[in-house]
């Protein structure tokens, strides 16, 4: 079999197996000297759109080939564990903050040439994993089966007229359930405040058991009138407005906790001076102007423009996760939703 990497041509078709067997004389050409390299090897999780935002306008601005991989963010993230000896990528551009936090020594200490203009709270402060979008926990709401209620805030969720109404995903096997977990506890007074857990009970009590098989369900079926509110997230949210869905989106009074996705350069990149251009371009003004306007990603940079549907940062109350806290007790928190879940079907 001929080996062959894939282009940014060939994105749509893209996958993890075609990428384990590729191993070409072009690319060891180019290992020879990383300054004469025109190629990046880029392993990422994103949707066509942002990567249709990103990737062609870097080739084309620095006349460099993105050879792109794509595959679910765990499954990159083992295979660059599986490579670190020989690393195949140069960057992987996608995942969260737990991912990178939990494998930082597959990465190189890297700090971007505007990391200074990023939002003070987002900015690189591991030295290899740099944020460029940010998605927050939000309520999703169907304004015909609310009529008469004031949703603000997830206080405004405990009325007995939702019961059963209220959609969520199952934060034991959903990130972005888990995210308003971890929203709603630290809104409601910290992850082990008696308080904010009795707010969980009383919340999913009037879930009643109603869990979505899929986060994407939760945002369709507030859109669909199947349901009156959903614990969703920003992105999809906003892109169901974007295409006239008749919803709100709602960011809690309480506080909106906003998570990055970020990218890095990998330990040892075969193109380093490609990989350090890439994550300088990924917070310049342009490509966060350009996500924050065509994308329904919120950009990280703090003069980023957005769209009209994304309501601006500055006008939004935000609240900080203890990244640190919840990776270390993330099984403590699930278990304890788990008790209070089997506690209220129970009744």
């Amino acid at each position: 079999m001929k080996k062959k990497w894939l282009s940014i041509a060939m994105v749509g078709v893209a996958t993890l197996g075609l990428t384990a067997c590729g191993s070409s004389k072009e690319k060891n050409s180019g290992d020879k000297s990383d300054s004469k390299s025109d190629t990046l090897v880029v392993y990422s999780p994103n949707s066509e759109g942002l990567i249709k935002a990103t990737i062609p306008s870097f080739e084309e601005k620095y006349g460099i080939k993105v050879e792109l991989i794509q595959a679910g963010t765990g499954e990159l993230f083992k295979k660059l564990e599986s490579e670190k000896e020989n690393p195949v990528a140069d960057v992987v551009f996608g995942g969260s903050y737990t991912q990178y936090a939990q494998s930082g020594a597959l990465f190189e200490k890297y700090v971007a040439k505007e990391n200074d203009k990023v939002v003070k709270e987002y900015q690189n402060t591991t030295g290899y994993s740099t944020p460029y979008t940010l998605d927050g926990s939000v309520l999703i709401v169907n304004p015909d089966l609310t009529k008469g209620m004031t949703i603000e805030g997830y206080s405004d969720l405990l009325n007995d007229d939702l019961k059963g109404k209220i959609a969520t995903a199952d934060p034991a096997n959903s990130s972005s359930a888990f995210s308003q977990l971890t929203n709603m506890l630290a809104a409601e007074g910290g992850y082990d405040n008696d308080k904010a857990w009795s707010y969980v009970k009383d919340l999913f009590t009037l879930i009643d058991g109603k869990i979505s098989s899929s986060s994407s369900n939760v945002y369709k079926t507030v859109a669909d009138g199947e349901m009156a509110v959903g614990l969703s997230y920003e992105d999809p949210s906003v892109q169901l407005l974007n295409d006239g869905a008749n919803v709100k989106v709602v960011y809690p009074k309480e506080g909106t906790v906003f998570l990055p996705a970020s990218a890095a350069i990998i330990k040892n990149a075969k193109n380093m001076d490609n990989a350090k251009k890439f994550i300088d371009y990924l917070v310049t003004k342009d490509v966060q102007d350009t996500l924050g306007t065509t994308t329904t990603n919120r950009p990280v940079r703090e003069d980023a423009k957005t769209s009209e549907n994304m309501k601006p940062l500055s006008e939004i109350k935000t609240i900080t996760e203890d990244y640190d806290y919840v990776i270390k007790h993330k099984d403590e928190i699930i278990s304890k939703y788990n008790e209070i879940f089997v506690e209220t079907q129970s009744k």
